[in-house]
């Protein structure tokens, strides 16, 4: 599923002639298999986020290959990455990111009116998604209408109306409280077994992590020895 080989990236800082390397990944070496939750703990500035960044094409490496479905992502265009991600990949946020002038059902729809999905097929599968994550009565609701929870049940919703076969998750409990964490890590335990969609799980959070299959932890910018990365 996801193949990453002696990955490294550094960002840079100041202006031309003034500039400073801050490394922030060192010689990443780590594999998620299909049907896995892989879980990637660290604390704030250990590279996480940024790996996640790099596995979405949002950035590019500096140095080292990223694959995934048996091709090299990292060397594709910014073009190509976007028609990948639209094919391969679903995200689930910390933040919600939902469109706040737009209804439940109308977050979840509109993956599949950017895919150019015809109006009936669109139906049929949004009303299936919000099923499959406990919100079939809250079509009509805004983001504003709803809890914490529920915002990220639309979320996960909108992140599987394009039947990915992975999903990045950024911290997808930070918001919520605990009983509704709780609910969260079911849905996605849930989704993983039934449907058996791959899950990278983003988090600082070890009661989180323990829901993957394995856990991969990151300080400093490198993955710990023992943290069983493959």
């Amino acid at each position: 599923m996801i193949q990453i080989k002696n990955l490294s990236h550094h960002f840079e800082l100041g202006k031309k002639g003034r500039k400073t390397i801050l490394p922030v990944l060192k010689d990443i070496n780590m594999e998620v298999r299909r049907g896995e939750i892989v879980s990637v703990v660290g604390k704030s500035g250990s590279g996480k986020s940024t790996l996640l960044n790099l596995i979405s094409g949002f950035i590019r490496p500096t140095e080292g290959e990223i694959w995934m479905e048996g091709q090299i992502v990292s060397d594709l265009s910014e073009a190509k990455f976007a028609d990948f991600r639209l094919k391969h990949i679903g995200f689930i946020f910390q933040s919600f990111q939902l469109i706040p002038s737009m209804t439940a059902y109308q977050n979840i729809e509109l993956p599949l009116i950017l895919k150019g999905e015809e109006e009936k097929k669109r139906k049929e599968i949004v009303v299936r998604m919000m099923e499959n994550v406990g919100l079939r009565d809250f079509q009509d609701h805004y983001p504003s209408e709803l809890s914490g929870g529920q915002q990220q049940r639309v979320s996960i919703a909108r992140a599987l109306v394009l039947e990915p076969t992975l999903i990045l998750a950024d911290e997808p409990t930070g918001s919520l409280d605990s009983e509704t964490e709780s609910e969260i890590l079911e849905i996605i335990q849930k989704l993983n077994q039934e449907l058996g969609i791959t899950f990278l799980i983003i988090t600082h959070d070890e009661e989180v992590a323990q829901i993957g299959d394995r856990t991969i932890s990151i300080r400093d910018g490198r993955i710990m020895e023992g943290a069983n990365a493959v």
